[in-house]
C-alpha cells in the first residue's frame, strides 16, 4: 500500500503529465528545434490524509536531443517543502532511423540523499519497409547500488500483408537465479477493412514456467468513423470462465466527437459489484469528457466518473468522481492551469478532495488555450 508522501507524489505527477502532455517515446522530433519550457504546480490532499507537494517540470530541446526534469518537493514536519522524488528524461535522435531514450527514477534515503530507484533505457528503429523495433529494458538497484536487469520488453511492429499490421510483444523478467525468462507475450493485429474503419485484436498469454504460453486475455474490436465527423469504438474482452474456456467477460462501447472535444465511453461487465455474476453483462461505468473553450482563450475539461453501486446493483449508475481542469491563458507566453478532483461520500454529496494548480510557459499548451473559441454553425 503506496503511503501518503508516495501516494501525492503519484497523484501529482499523474496530473502533471495531462496538463504538459509528455510523450514516453519518440521524444526527439527535431534535429534543429530550439525549444525549452518549465510547468509548476502545487497539489493539496483536501482530505488531509497526505501532505501537499509541489512539483515543477523542465524542459530542454536542442540538436535532436530533449531533457526533461521532473522534481517532487513535499512539505516536511517544520513545514519547509524538501525534495521528495526526481525523474529525469534524456530523448536522442541518434540518425534518422533510431531513437534513444533513457528514464531515471530518484528518491530521498532517511538523511536526506538522492538515490536511484529505476532506471529504464528504451531504443527505437525504423525500416524503409514501415517495420519498427523496439527495445525497452527496466533496471532495478541491488543491496550495493549495482544496477541489475530486472525486465526487458522486445516489441516489433511490421505490415505483414497490405493493410494488416502486427506488433509482437514479449516479456522478459528476472528468474531468481540472475538471468532472464519469458514471462509475458503480447501479439496485437490491425486490419484496415476500408479507408475508414479498422478492426483490432490484442491476445496476451502468460508463461507458466515450464516453456507453454496460457492465453489469459483477449481484446477485439473495431474503431470506425461517423457521419458527425466524430468515431466510434467497440472493443469485446475474452478471458477465461470457469471451465478454462475463453468467453466475453467485458464490453466497451467509446463515442468522441468531432475534434475530439467530448467522448464517452460505457463499460458492461460480467462482473456487477453486489451480484453473483450470472446476470450476463450489464453496465457498470460510464466515463465522460467534455471540453469547453471560453472567449478569452481558457480551457474548460470535465471527465465524470459513474459507476453501479455495490450496495444497489440495479438502482443504476451513480456519479463516483469528477475531474475538472482549467487552463487559462496568461502573460508573457504563459498559462495558468488547475485540477480540481470531487467525489461522492457515503452520502453520495459531492466533496473536494484534491486540487493542482499551476503555471507553464509551454508553447504547445499556451498555444491550445489561446485558440478563438470554437464558432462552429
Amino acid at each position: 500500500m503506496l503511503s501518503d508522501g508516495r501516494l501525492a507524489t503519484r497523484r501529482a505527477l499523474i496530473v502533471l503529465c495531462l496538463v504538459v502532455g509528455i510523450s514516453q517515446s519518440g521524444r526527439a522530433q527535431s534535429n534543429s528545434t530550439d525549444n525549452s519550457w518549465s510547468t509548476t504546480s502545487q497539489q493539496v490532499d483536501q482530505t488531509g490524509t497526505a501532505n501537499p507537494t509541489r512539483t515543477r517540470t523542465t524542459h530542454s530541446e536542442a540538436d535532436g536531443r530533449v531533457i526533461e526534469k521532473t522534481v517532487v518537493e513535499a512539505k516536511g514536519p517544520d513545514g519547509r517543502y524538501v525534495p521528495y522524488s526526481e525523474i529525469e528524461r534524456e530523448s536522442v535522435r541518434v540518425n534518422g532511423t533510431t531513437v534513444r531514450n533513457v528514464e531515471r527514477s530518484y528518491g530521498r534515503t532517511p538523511d536526506g540523499q538522492r538515490t536511484l530507484t529505476q532506471e529504464t533505457k528504451e531504443e527505437s528503429r525504423s525500416f524503409p519497409d514501415g517495420e519498427r523495433k523496439m527495445t525497452r529494458t527496466t533496471s532495478n538497484p541491488d543491496g550495493n547500488g549495482a544496477l541489475q536487469v530486472v525486465q526487458r520488453a522486445l516489441i516489433d511492429s511490421k505490415e505483414v500483408s497490405p493493410g494488416v499490421r502486427e506488433t509482437r510483444t514479449t516479456v522478459f523478467s528476472a528468474d531468481g537465479s540472475g538471468g532472464l525468462a519469458p514471462t509475458v507475450q503480447i501479439v496485437e493485429r490491425e486490419r484496415q477493412t476500408d479507408a475508414k474503419a479498422v478492426e483490432f485484436t490484442k491476445s496476451t498469454s502468460l508463461s507458466d514456467g515450464a516453456g507453454h504460453w496460457i492465453l489469459s486475455e483477449v481484446r477485439e474490436g473495431t474503431t470506425r468513423p461517423e457521419t458527425d465527423g466524430g468515431s466510434t469504438k467497440e472493443e469485446r474482452v475474452l478471458r477465461p470462465d470457469a471451465n478454462g474456456k475463453m468467453a466475453v467477460a467485458e464490453r466497451t462501447v467509446s463515442k468522441q466527437s468531432a475534434g475530439e472535444q467530448s467522448g464517452t465511453t460505457e463499460t458492461y461487465s460480467t462482473n456487477v459489484p453486489g451480484l453473483a455474476g450470472d446476470e450476463g453483462l450489464r453496465l457498470v461505468r460510464r466515463e465522460s469528457t467534455v471540453q469547453r473553450n471560453g472567449g478569452s482563450g481558457e480551457r474548460n475539461t470535465t471527465r465524470r466518473l459513474e459507476q453501479a453501486n455495490p450496495g444497489d446493483p440495479h438502482a443504476g449508475l451513480h456519479l463516483t468522481q469528477e475531474a475538472i481542469d482549467i487552463v487559462r491563458p496568461g502573460a508573457n507566453g504563459t498559462a495558468a492551469q488547475s485540477s480540481t478532483i470531487v467525489r461522492s461520500d457515503s452520502t453520495g454529496q459531492l466533496t473536494v478532495v484534491w486540487v493542482d494548480m499551476g503555471h507553464t510557459d509551454n508553447a504547445a499548451v499556451v498555444k491550445t488555450v489561446t485558440v478563438p473559441a470554437n464558432k462552429s454553425k
